[in-house]
């Protein structure tokens, strides 16, 4: 994996995370999204640096090399 495709992985992690720690409780959540705007920003650009927009084939491939748990198979 190159460094660029590692990049946009892990910044779609983060905002995975981010966006099930903003949803957890959906009386506070709403209050929680405007927070998303910054690793939604992450994840664009570095996907865009390492030419993965377009090619989610190839994309989650790599998130599910970092989180096999992302592929299905864990659950």
């Amino acid at each position: 994996m190159r460094n660029d495709e590692l990049a946009a992985a892990q910044a779609y992690v983060r905002l995975l995370e981010a966006t099930r720690a903003a949803l957890a409780d959906p009386d506070e959540g709403p209050l929680y999204v405007p927070l998303l705007a910054s690793p939604i920003a992450e994840a664009d650009g570095a996907l865009q640096r390492a030419g993965l927009c377009g090619n989610e084939s190839r994309f989650f491939g790599l998130v599910s090399s970092l989180q096999p748990s992302m592929s299905g198979s864990g659950h």
